[in-house]
């Protein structure tokens, strides 16, 4: 059983992509980081996807459903991040009410860093093969004011990135993939 952590790795024509999306592929990465480091081993299998070709109509996606969707039963929940990677807020959730629930309560424990909010519907150009076929989706929702000064533009470089936004988002990123990929059972569908 997998619980999928995942951001991009193209960029447009322009600047360098380092936040959209190299701050979702950062975190993603981060989060395995922290869970290996800290000696941590779940019960489901954490795998990282750094997608390609989001910007060009989404094949990577398409390509890597298409290879594995006959195991999607197997899939607990498919993460993406693709919207920066600035002060997070929460998750947005795709699934069923009962999942709903157990993500909430898996936020709480994110109340010291005042991220706790689960926000309707999950959006992700490379997870939404996952969730029409009713996996459940996350995605980072963080604080998206500066998001169009960069986005697709020669401003998105690496000084973007502010080191302790970056963090708070790979705390989300790693609380909520640990927590889902140890509980005893998958979400509900």
């Amino acid at each position: 059983q997998i619980v999928l952590v995942s951001g991009h790795l193209d960029s447009w024509d322009v600047g360098q992509g380092a936040m959209d999306d190299g701050g979702g592929a950062f975190i993603s990465w981060e989060a395995l980081s922290i869970i290996k480091d800290l000696g941590l081993r779940p019960k489901r299998t954490l795998r990282l996807v750094l997608w390609t070709a989001e910007e060009q109509g989404g094949i990577g996606a398409e390509q890597y459903y298409q290879l594995h969707k006959e195991n999607i039963s197997n899939f607990d929940i498919v993460m993406e991040s693709d919207e920066g990677t600035f002060r997070p807020s929460g998750l947005g959730f795709t699934g069923n009410a009962k999942a709903r629930d157990i993500v909430k309560q898996i936020m709480t424990l994110l109340q010291p860093i005042n991220v706790t909010d689960v926000y309707d519907n999950a959006d992700g150009t490379d997870i939404n093969y996952w969730m029409r076929d009713g996996v459940p989706g996350a995605s980072l929702r963080d604080d998206l004011s500066k998001y169009f000064w960069f986005h697709h533009s020669q401003g998105d470089t690496m000084t973007v990135q502010d080191p302790n936004q970056m963090n708070l988002c790979a705390a989300v990123w790693t609380v909520v993939s640990y927590v889902i990929a140890d509980m005893e059972e998958m979400l509900p569908r």
